[in-house]
């Protein structure tokens, strides 16, 4: 039995029956059967439904907010802005979808010659809490749009919201078995990679799952995408608009209490600015409201899990020992930790080393350009980097020395279903989103005709 609870409340909100082998089974059987058919089915229909998804979102997004905000504690306005985000990425597929998948026509010696894109089948999702509409719905679009099916294994927190993604694909008139949300707990996800009719596999999460998934695929040579954690560094230079750049960072480190894998994690400051910019920074933070996630005053909400807060202050409090200064909030009760901005952080400390997965900022100075692309690599995570700089040609010449696998200048990293995501090192492999996305789960067949 999977339990979901409210960790604002410490409530238990509903409970949910594991499936058994032989309803997997089932429910798998059904997935490869809508493919056959669904495989065939034209542009035309698929992006009609799609959009209708999209619809079916916008038009019920309290209701499908609410349900991320009881199970993990985003808070209400975040978790409605998610809603839209995941019908906008629906829009995007269902208009764009059919041009990214036209034949590449090559020219070679042969009477005709190009390259098709044909769909795999039955793509299983593995999928974490911290955006339980946004992470699977940019891999459901895609991979419906391409013609393939899906079945997901939700984190066993957001259960009701894997329920309510299945139901909107349902009630926007997807055939049934197109989608299909599969109980269970991570111990059935090899037992359902294994399976024959499962073609291919996309994870988010953490690298322990990341390694065990991409072990068993690799073992039985299945397709698979890793999106895995990230430490993102948030440079920020001496001739940056500190205003909006202070408004950016924060944004970038503390909004979905800071549980995502491209926020802001390590902020990287020159040392002329250091002083100013960190107490601007301060200031911010200070004001950002904590409180319950059904608040639509509230900014910071709980952790997903209280097991989650204590990891981070583990991180901290080991940072502390070894130099590191709390100069904003730092104390945790129960699910809540507070805002909290630490500085004197140095390359060994584990809140630089690991990913902080809350809202806690590390801060770091640099007097170099090449001491700061020194500090932005000097991490096992490649996902994406932020520099904040009016010097945009100081700017571009930095990029190909960035390890990571997105350079944003006077932004924050963020996922846009018209840009390929995704990482390098232990972010993991593969893209999501855009032309790229849509193309990581289907045959490029390559197809030579001549006559004799």
């Amino acid at each position: 039995m999977l339990t979901s609870i409210n960790p604002y409340t410490g409530e238990k909100l509903e409970k949910f029956k594991e499936l058994s082998k032989s309803k997997i089974n089932k429910k798998l059987k059904t997935a490869d059967k809508t493919f056959q058919t669904w495989k065939e089915t034209s542009f035309t229909r698929r992006a009609e439904l799609m959009q209708n998804l999209a619809d079916e979102l916008k038009e019920n997004k309290e209701v499908y907010a609410k349900s991320i905000s009881l199970e993990m504690g985003k808070p209400i306005t975040q978790s409605i802005a998610e809603i839209e985000k995941c019908a906008w990425v629906c829009t995007y597929y269902a208009e764009n979808a059919e041009k990214q998948l036209e034949k590449d026509i090559i020219e070679t010696d042969a009477e005709e010659s190009f390259v098709s894109y044909e769909p795999l089948g039955v793509v299983f999702a593995v999928m974490p809490w911290n955006y339980p509409y946004w992470q699977v719905f940019r891999f459901l679009a895609p991979a419906l749009m391409a013609g393939n099916v899906g079945v997901l294994k939700h984190a066993s927190n957001v259960m009701r919201c894997a329920e309510n993604i299945e139901k909107a694909v349902l009630n926007a008139g997807f055939p049934e078995g197109c989608f299909q949300n599969l109980t269970i707990s991570s111990k059935k996800v090899e037992f359902v990679l294994r399976d024959e009719r499962v073609k291919a596999v996309t994870l988010t999460g953490s690298k322990p799952a990341g390694g065990a998934v991409a072990s068993v695929a690799g073992e039985i040579i299945k397709k698979s995408v890793l999106e895995l954690g990230g430490s993102n560094a948030l440079v920020v230079f001496e001739d940056a608009n500190i205003e909006e750049t202070v408004k950016t960072c924060v944004q970038a480190r503390f909004q979905n209490t800071g549980q995502s894998c491209i926020a802001g994690k390590r902020l990287l400051v020159k040392e002329g600015i250091y002083n100013q910019f960190i107490e601007e920074f301060i200031t911010q933070v200070r004001e950002l409201k904590s409180g319950d996630p059904l608040d639509e005053e509230t900014y910071i909400g709980v952790m997903a899990r209280e097991d989650l807060a204590k990891e981070l202050e583990e991180q901290l409090l080991d940072s502390k020992e070894k130099g590191a200064k709390v100069v904003l909030g730092g104390k945790r009760r129960k699910a809540y930790f507070e805002p909290t901005v630490v500085i004197n952080v140095n390359k060994k400390m584990r809140i630089f080393k690991e990913e902080t997965f809350g809202p806690l900022i590390s801060v770091t100075s640099f007097e170099t350009d090449m001491e700061a692309i020194d500090l932005v690599n000097k991490s096992k995570f490649g996902l994406g980097v932020s520099v904040f700089t009016e010097d945009f040609e100081r700017a571009k010449a930095m990029i190909p020395q960035f390890e990571d696998g997105a350079v944003f200048i006077n932004e924050l990293v963020k996922s846009d279903p018209r840009l390929p995501f995704g990482g390098t090192k232990e972010s993991g492999y593969g893209r999501e989103l855009s032309d790229h996305g849509i193309k990581e789960f289907v045959n490029r067949k390559t197809v030579y005709i001549n006559k004799y």
